[in-house]
C-alpha cells in the first residue's frame, strides 16, 4: 500500500463523525445483481431505480423523448397536418402509427418514461428528507482528536481561560447563524442546511411539475371560436368551432360563463418599415360569469385573456366579414348575413364561400341551392396588378365573386367545411361569353345573375370578426409554483456551501491556553478558509496571543523539600 493511500484512510479514521457526508445525498454503490430469491432481485432492482444515475438517465430519455412531439404532427394539437402528413408519407405513416409517434404524449412508452421517472424521484426524496429531519433534530459532530487533518486549520496560545475562549467561541459562532454547542473541551458548530433543503425542494418541485404537467394534460380544454362583431357565446360543447381535452376531461368541468362580442378595433402604422403592423389590437365585450352573474363589459386584448375561475379566453386572431344579400329571381331575399372570410397574408387578403342552402328556388320555381366562392381585400390598388391587398385596414374594400348553382352536399351527412365550397354537383353560372361568371364588387354594388336566376348584393356594412381561444388548465398554477420553487431550490443547492467549524481551547503543559480552529467544507473551496480566519480574527480579538516561551531560558534547578531522601 502506498503512503498516500495510508495517510489518507488514517485521516478518515481520525476525522470520524466529524467527517461524515455533508449532505443527504446516498452514496452511489456499484453492486452486483443478487443471485437467488425474489425479495433480492426486488430489492436490487428498486435500489438501481432510485440511484442518481437512474434518475438523471431517465430524465434525459424524458427529453429526448419530447422531440418527436416537436417535430412530427401530433393529432391532438392539429388533427388536419397529421392527414396531410399521412397523405404524403404513405410508407412511413404506418411505421408512426405502430411506434405512437403521432400521439408522443399519450403513448404507452413515454408514460412508461414519465411513470418511472415519478417514482424514482420519490424514492430518492422520501429516505433523504427522513434523514434531513434527522439532521436537523441532531447537533453538529464532535471535534475530532487531531484537527490538523482538517483543510482549513488555525492555532495560537492565548493567556485566557479555556472556558472563557469556548464561551466566546459559542457566542461567535451563534451569533454568526452557526448551529453550535459545547462538546468535550471544544465547540461544534455547523452551517449551510439550507443547501441540503434547496435540495430536497428542487427535486420535490419536479414532482409537482410532474403532477401538473399529468393533471394539465388529463383535464384540459382548448376550444376555439370565431365571432362576428354582435354574436354572442356560451361556454358549452356545442357552441365550439374546433375542441379538444383531456382524456378525464367531463362536460361539466367548464366553466359556465358567456360573453358577446361588441367591437373589434384594429388600428396600424401608416408610414414606414413598419407599415401595417397591428398598433391596437382588442375586442371589447360584454360577459357574465355562471348561470345568473351581472353582465360586466371588459376588453381582451393579445397577451391579456379575460380570466373567469380556471378559463382564460385568448383574442388569438381577426378578419373581416362582408354583408352580403341574396335574392332570388323574383327579387326575395333568401339570404342576408354578415360573411366571415378566412386571412391568407398580413394584410389580410381574405377568402372564403357563401352558401344558400334554404328558401332558393330559381327561375321555373325548382328548389336548388346557390354557392359563392368570395374574395377579399380591404385596401385594393389596381396599380399594383394583383387582388392583393396592400394594407391591412378597410381603406378601399374590394370583393370578388363567382357563383354556382346545384347541390352544395349539406344533406348528405357527410361533413364539410364551411370555408370551402364542394363542386362535385354544382354548376358554375356562365357569362354571355360562355366564360365563369365573376364580378369584382365595391360596396353597394350587385352582380346579377344570368336568366333571371337572382342576384348577390355586396353591402356598404362590413363587420369585423375576432377568433377567441378558450383555455383550462387546471395544473398551471402548481406547474408555476414548481417552476419557481424548483429555480429557487436549485439556487441555494448551488451557491449555498454546508460547512463545519470546530474550536477546541485546553490548557498547554506550561499552563497557558492552546486554541485550535478548523474548519471542513462538502467540497474544497475557498469560502471555508477565508471563513474560517475572519471567526479566528474575531476570536483572537476577545482572546489574544499570549508571548512564546523562551526556548533559550535554562530549565530552574529542583531544589528538594527538607527533609527527603538525599
Amino acid at each position: 500500500m502506498s503512503k498516500t493511500e495510508t495517510d489518507t484512510g488514517r485521516d478518515q479514521e481520525d476525522l470520524g463523525a466529524a467527517g461524515s457526508q455533508l449532505s443527504t445525498a446516498p452514496q452511489e454503490e456499484i453492486s452486483a445483481p443478487p443471485s437467488l430469491g425474489v425479495t433480492g432481485w426486488v430489492r436490487w432492482f428498486w435500489r438501481q431505480l432510485t440511484s442518481m444515475r437512474v434518475a438523471l438517465l431517465l430524465l434525459l430519455l424524458l427529453s429526448l423523448a419530447a422531440i418527436p412531439g416537436s417535430l412530427i404532427p401530433q393529432t391532438g394539437a392539429d388533427a388536419g397536418k397529421v392527414e396531410d402528413f399521412r397523405a404524403a408519407h404513405r410508407t412511413l405513416a404506418p411505421v408512426y402509427d405502430k411506434l405512437g409517434l403521432f400521439h408522443v404524449y399519450s403513448s404507452v412508452w413515454f408514460s412508461a418514461i414519465y411513470i418511472l421517472l415519478f417514482v424514482s424521484l420519490i424514492g430518492c426524496i422520501v429516505p433523504r428528507t427522513w434523514q434531513f429531519a434527522g439532521q436537523l433534530r441532531g447537533r453538529p459532530p464532535g471535534a475530532p482528536k487531531r484537527l490538523t487533518r482538517l483543510p482549513a486549520y488555525t492555532t495560537w496560545r492565548t493567556e485566557a481561560d479555556p472556558e472563557q475562549v469556548r464561551e466566546a467561541a459559542l457566542a461567535l459562532l451563534r451569533k454568526r447563524r452557526f448551529r453550535a454547542h459545547l462538546a468535550d473541551d471544544a465547540v461544534a458548530a455547523e452551517k449551510g442546511y439550507l443547501r441540503e433543503l434547496g435540495n430536497l425542494v428542487f427535486h420535490i418541485a419536479l414532482i409537482v411539475l410532474l403532477v401538473a404537467f399529468a393533471s394539465g394534460q388529463l383535464y384540459k380544454s382548448d376550444g376555439t371560436k370565431l365571432m362576428v362583431e354582435g354574436d354572442g357565446f356560451s361556454n358549452a360543447l356545442p357552441m365550439y368551432d374546433d375542441f379538444k381535452s383531456g382524456s378525464l376531461f367531463q362536460s361539466d368541468d367548464l366553466v359556465p360563463f358567456s360573453f358577446d362580442l361588441k367591437d373589434f378595433k384594429g388600428t396600424y402604422e401608416l408610414t414606414g418599415p413598419n407599415k401595417g403592423t397591428p398598433r391596437t389590437f382588442e375586442a371589447r365585450i360584454r360577459y357574465s360569469a355562471g348561470a345568473y352573474g351581472k353582465d360586466r363589459t371588459t376588453t381582451v386584448k393579445v397577451n391579456e385573456p379575460l380570466k373567469i375561475d380556471d378559463a382564460k379566453v385568448y383574442l388569438v386572431s381577426h378578419g373581416y366579414a362582408p354583408v352580403v344579400t341574396v335574392r332570388d329571381g323574383k327579387g326575395r331575399v333568401v339570404y342576408h348575413d354578415a360573411v366571415p372570410l378566412l386571412p391568407l397574408d398580413g394584410n389580410v387578403t381574405s377568402n372564403g364561400v357563401v352558401k344558400v342552402m334554404d328558401g332558393y328556388r330559381d327561375a321555373k320555381g325548382n328548389k336548388e341551392q346557390l354557392g359563392f366562392q368570395a374574395f377579399f381585400v380591404p385596401t385594393f390598388d389596381a396599380r399594383s396588378g394583383t387582388m392583393l391587398s396592400q394594407f391591412p385596414a378597410l381603406v378601399n374594400p374590394l370583393l370578388a365573386v363567382n357563383a354556382y348553382h346545384g347541390d352544395l352536399g349539406v344533406n348528405s351527412g357527410v361533413p364539410q367545411s364551411v370555408y370551402q365550397l364542394d363542386k362535385k354537383h354544382m354548376k358554375a353560372f356562365q357569362d354571355g361569353k360562355g366564360q365563369l361568371l365573376k364580378k369584382l364588387l365595391k360596396p353597394g354594388d350587385t352582380l346579377t345573375l344570368p336568366n333571371g336566376a337572382g342576384s348577390i348584393t355586396f353591402e356598404k356594412d362590413i363587420k369585423e370578426w375576432a377568433g377567441f381561444e378558450v383555455v383550462q388548465e387546471p395544473g398551471g398554477g402548481w406547474a408555476l409554483g414548481g417552476a419557481l420553487a424548483a429555480i429557487l431550490g436549485l439556487a441555494a443547492s448551488l451557491f449555498i456551501q454546508r460547512r463545519r467549524v470546530w474550536v477546541r481551547a485546553v490548557r498547554g503543559a506550561d499552563g497557558v491556553t492552546v486554541v485550535e480552529m478548523a474548519g471542513l467544507g462538502r467540497s474544497e473551496s475557498a469560502k471555508v478558509p477565508e471563513e474560517l480566519g475572519d471567526l479566528a480574527g474575531i476570536l483572537y480579538d476577545q482572546a489574544p496571543g499570549a508571548p512564546d516561551p523562551d526556548d533559550d531560558a535554562s530549565e530552574s534547578p529542583v531544589v528538594p523539600a527538607e527533609g527527603a531522601e538525599k
